[in-house]
């Protein structure tokens, strides 16, 4: 199926995102405040618009991957935000990972407006999106799901309906909490492993083999040599920086606070994140967290 697409937000992620939308023969609608981002998806075969609300003149989806809540709602909302402009044959996916109460909040705006509209954040970072394997955690109705999957399919492999508006963000939060949790393990038992003689390499077959299998040490592994393709076995250039891990450990913060819940290795996890961000590495591979236990 091809359809007119509305893309707003061409950042490391939406760029490759929207590429991906034109490779699968959409028409391709763009915008950003960046002319090189612009640029880079004209050179694509993508139409540039001068701003959001005339790139989605026409448009049938209208996809958007902005940096954070205010953002989102900044675009959708009020009297001159998209959500006024558009009529209820349009799906709207952000893809956006921001906070759950402002997903609701466009959720709801769009829903009494007749308009289908889910947050859809994704997992599998930059490499994933430029390979169009991403996940999506989708929060919205059934009948917007349906209507989503047909366009996500283009720049994912897993599409995952979490629930209700909102849900997708929870969804994300928990999974990235996690993924923090299990990587600061992962690099605990190599670098201890490692101070008693035990190879990386080896131990982490070993632990590969047995019940402390993760996908930090199977698919990304933090310590230097052990997996060529890692961030780790090249000087942690991300990836997916920490500047971005800890947006989404305090993201999940919020998850938690919101449902009166204690997260305590979510919490330690971030306090951890936030000091190796503070030492200046919040620019490096959130594997790096290695280098602040080693010290």
């Amino acid at each position: 199926m091809m359809a007119n697409v509305a893309f707003i937000g061409l950042g490391n992620m939406g760029g490759p995102m929207a590429i991906n939308l034109v490779k699968a023969g959409h028409a391709v609608k763009v915008f950003d405040l960046s002319a090189q981002a612009c640029q880079q998806l004209q050179d694509a075969g993508a139409s540039v618009a001068e701003s959001a609300s005339e790139a989605i003149v026409g448009a049938q989806y209208v996809l958007s991957m902005l940096p954070a809540g205010k953002h989102v709602a900044g675009v959708y909302l009020g009297e001159e935000g998209l959500l006024a402009r558009l009529d209820a044959s349009v799906t709207v996916l952000d893809c956006s990972t921001i906070d759950a109460a402002t997903a609701r909040q466009v959720g709801e705006a769009a829903a009494e407006l007749g308009i289908g509209f889910m947050d859809a954040p994704v997992s599998g970072g930059v490499a994933a999106a430029a390979a169009g394997t991403l996940a999506f955690m989708c929060g919205g109705d059934a009948q917007t799901f349906d209507k989503a999957r047909v366009i996500l399919a283009d720049m994912g492999k897993n599409i995952f309906h979490a629930g209700p508006a909102g849900a997708g963000q929870v969804a994300k939060g928990c999974n990235n909490m996690l993924l923090a949790i299990h990587m600061i393990g992962s690099c605990e038992a190599l670098e201890m492993g490692a101070r008693n003689g035990l190879d990386p390499k080896v131990l982490s077959e070993i632990m590969l083999a047995s019940s402390g299998r993760n996908w930090s040490l199977e698919v990304y592994n933090p310590y230097p040599g052990v997996m060529e393709s890692a961030p780790a076995s090249n000087d942690y250039q991300p990836g997916f920086m920490v500047d971005l891990m800890l947006k989404d450990l305090g993201l999940a913060l919020e998850i938690a606070q919101q449902s009166d819940f204690q997260n305590p290795m979510g919490q330690l996890a971030r306090e951890l994140y936030r000091e190796h961000q503070e030492a200046g590495n919040g620019q490096r591979d959130f594997s790096s967290i290695l280098q602040k236990l080693q010290e």
